[in-house]
């Protein structure tokens, strides 16, 4: 196999400017199994086993790293530096949204088993990619392929399913606690990357300088409001990396460079949780009896033996638990004992298997079986174009709800060949290929 290291400057003409690849290792496309899973962050130095950890989960394959300004400050580091062979690391520069339409772009991401999303200003990675094919290519990774995903800072800001994006520029813990509606308080919500394990999540960065404690915070009373839901948080200090694998359990990592600490923040759960009161140019004031969040602390170690399980959000080793609340604007914490949860799973991990399509190839007609159908909410037919050709969701009453229910898609007129059927639930979205001969 040939190896190659090299700075490749590709011009795009029907695009506004050029991208640039910057690429190490061997050129050909080995297409090893994924181990899966995401690993978040903080924003400073990468720590070293964090990303071992990371590089494993690629099993010797392509790591691909995107950023929409830098360089190749990541090549030599996850080629040759941290000892975990992988096959070839590319990074590719987007400095507008034009060059994310590049089908080189595109094929390179689908073809990656470890994608990296490098610091920078996630309003250019909002802007640049969603809605567009760079993100479809994401999702590819994340929901079909089923590649480790990681991402430091802004690039860890926009893992999870709600997201801070920063149109407005950043604002301080003492801005959003004064008034959790000031125009900076800017956040999306289901409309991007959409990894399973960060359902009903935002994550923050850089948590001990400056302290973002309150701002995050905020963004929870904000996203609990508008929405009804029990919102979470994963944050982590600027050296600190929380890993998490495909069952939900997550590894901190840290402790290297300084006491590093990483937090998983829930809304308390009893009634009524939303915040007393939450209006604009109004300081937040979320009380709850003292503990309208609750909040697992839990310090990183070099081999990343302290744990917090999302399957439940209670089960931790090596954490302690807080209460947070805010008076009047003001953010205050205190001890707390350990919390028991809400619910027993929240991330059903056995969700996708208990699914079942049929036959497979299918003729004039194709079966799709899941365990509780009133956790379905969307299923879709996709060509290999990516053209959504058959979808049926509970707002258009497509669907009736009742367990174990048995959906029936007419295939007759489809021309043969391979189709992607994405089964979305409230766990997540189950992905299957499906054959029409």
């Amino acid at each position: 196999m040939k190896q190659l290291s090299f700075l490749l400057l590709l011009p795009q003409f029907l695009f506004a400017q050029a991208f640039t690849s910057y690429f190490k290792g061997d050129t050909s496309d080995v297409q090893p199994i994924p181990q899966g899973g995401v690993c978040l962050m903080g924003g400073a130095t990468e720590d070293d086993n964090a990303m071992r950890w990371f590089l494993q989960r690629a099993s010797g394959g392509d790591v691909v790293v995107i950023r929409a300004s830098g360089s190749d400050g990541y090549n030599d580091y996850f080629y040759s530096d941290l000892g975990i062979p992988v096959n070839s690391v590319e990074t590719i520069l987007l400095p507008n949204a034009a060059s994310a339409l590049d089908p080189y772009i595109l094929r390179q991401i689908r073809n990656a088993e470890a994608l990296w999303i490098a610091g920078g200003d996630q309003t250019n990675y909002v802007n640049f990619w969603k809605d567009k094919p760079v993100e479809d290519a994401i999702r590819y990774l994340i929901h079909e392929k089923k590649a480790v995903i990681g991402g430091t800072s802004a690039g860890m800001a926009v893992l999870g399913e709600a997201y801070f994006r920063a149109a407005n520029g950043t604002i301080t813990s003492a801005e959003a606690l004064a008034n959790p509606f000031n125009p900076k308080v800017d956040i999306g919500n289901a409309d991007f990357l959409d990894y399973p394990l960060l359902k009903n999540t935002i994550t923050d960065t850089h948590y001990d300088d400056p302290d973002r404690r309150g701002r995050h915070f905020a963004f929870l009373a904000r996203l609990t409001q508008s929405t009804g839901t029990r919102f979470r948080g994963i944050a982590s200090e600027e050296y600190t990396a929380v890993c998490i694998d495909t069952v939900g359990i997550a590894r901190v990592f840290g402790g290297q460079n300084s006491p590093d600490f990483a937090y998983f923040l829930q809304v308390n759960c009893t009634l009524p949780f939303a915040p007393e009161i939450c209006s604009p140019s109004t300081p937040l004031h979320w009380v709850r009896d003292s503990q309208a969040v609750k909040v697992c602390k839990i310090k990183g170690t070099p081999n990343g033996s302290n744990t917090f399980d999302l399957r439940d959000w209670h089960t931790d080793s090596g954490g302690e638990w807080q209460n947070w609340w805010s008076e009047n604007g003001v953010l205050k914490t205190a001890l707390a004992t350990d919390f028991q949860g809400c619910t027993s799973v929240i991330f059903d991990t056995n969700w996708d298997s208990q699914i079942a399509v049929y036959p497979n190839p299918a003729g004039d007609y194709l079966n799709i079986q899941v365990p509780e159908a009133g956790d379905i909410l969307k299923i879709q037919l996709i060509d290999s174009s990516g053209r959504i050709l058959y979808e049926r969701n509970h707002e258009n009453g497509g669907m009736t709800w009742s367990p174990a229910t048995i959906f029936m898609i007419s295939t007759k007129n489809f021309s043969k060949g391979m189709y992607s059927l994405h089964i979305h639930g409230v766990l997540g979205v189950a992905v299957r290929k499906v054959v029409v001969q």
